[in-house]
């Protein structure tokens, strides 16, 4: 009877513990009762329900999740093959939603295989290949994040980002495309160096202009000076020598004498010129 009894005891401690379910926080649950769902719990903590079979428990993630999508080839608008290497993070909002249609997350990571995939060839579809590559990435991955959450949305999966991690090209092509990249870059190193010799004639000439404009302005203001200084020396000279002409006109002999006669010169003075008669005074 006792061990009657502690059998009794132990099918109801089982009975009931079969009943308490504690949610983590990382987890959301569906139960099912006869294979129909009854109750969807999001929340943490502890919660009842009826033993099984009678109630069956499916826990689901939710947490972020990530899926690093396998490369694909896509071809570019300006028909550019690029092998695309990215990955989605995603995480369940509807877990209800989720078990009704892909049930589990393989089954799950295969849907979102074929619709980014999808969505991201026919949105690189629309750019050339530098805009993939440099100048409007983040916006492609925006309108292809949105679009893909969209089509999700259908199985209970929110896409919260899906971004490339490298783009790469076919090794068939790679010769040809760099080849094209270094002819392109040439190019424009060449334009620069031509608009940079340009502006360097334009500094050139204009400096050249500046300089002649210079010297001319100097050349006349240094001559009318030159003039102006000369008038007063004439000026000064008249008046100095309108008062002794006769000591005047001794003078510019004198000047003339020494500029005409050096050492080697031998000088005859006819007896009655004034030089001679001053020179022997």
């Amino acid at each position: 009877m006792k061990r009657f009894s502690i059998a009794i005891f132990s099918l109801v401690i089982l009975f009931v513990l079969s009943t308490i379910i504690v949610v983590d926080e990382t987890e959301q649950v569906v139960i099912l009762q006869f294979g129909k769902p009854v109750r969807t719990i999001k929340e943490p903590g502890l919660n009842f329900k009826l033993p099984a079979p009678i109630q069956v428990l499916n826990s689901f993630e939710k947490r972020l999740l990530e899926y690093d999508v396998p490369p694909e080839e896509i071809l570019s608008r300006d028909k550019k093959s690029l092998i695309i290497d990215n990955y989605v993070r995603w995480r369940i909002v509807d877990p209800l939603l989720f078990l009704q249609t892909v049930r589990a997350i393989p089954t799950a990571k295969t849907r979102l295989d074929d619709i980014v995939y999808s969505e991201l060839r026919q949105e690189l579809g629309n750019h050339d290949m530098h805009e993939i590559i440099t100048e409007t990435r983040e916006i492609i991955m925006d309108n292809v994040t949105i679009a893909s959450n969209e089509e999700t949305s259908k199985y209970g999966i929110e896409v919260i980002d899906v971004r490339i991690r490298r783009v790469d090209l076919p090794r068939e092509n790679e010769a040809s495309i760099y080849a094209r990249m270094e002819a392109e870059r040439k190019r424009q190193a060449n334009k620069f160096r031509s608009e940079g010799e340009e502006e360097a004639q334009k500094i050139r000439a204009a400096t050249d202009r500046d300089k002649t404009v210079l010297l001319a302005e100097a050349y006349k203001t240094s001559q009318q000076i030159r003039g102006e200084g000369e008038a007063i020396a004439l000026d000064i000279y008249a008046t100095s020598f309108s008062k002794d002409p006769d000591f005047y006109e001794f003078l510019r002999t004198l000047e003339t004498y020494e500029k005409v006669i050096d050492k080697k010169t031998t000088l005859v003075l006819p007896g009655d010129s004034k030089l001679f008669k001053t020179l022997t005074q």
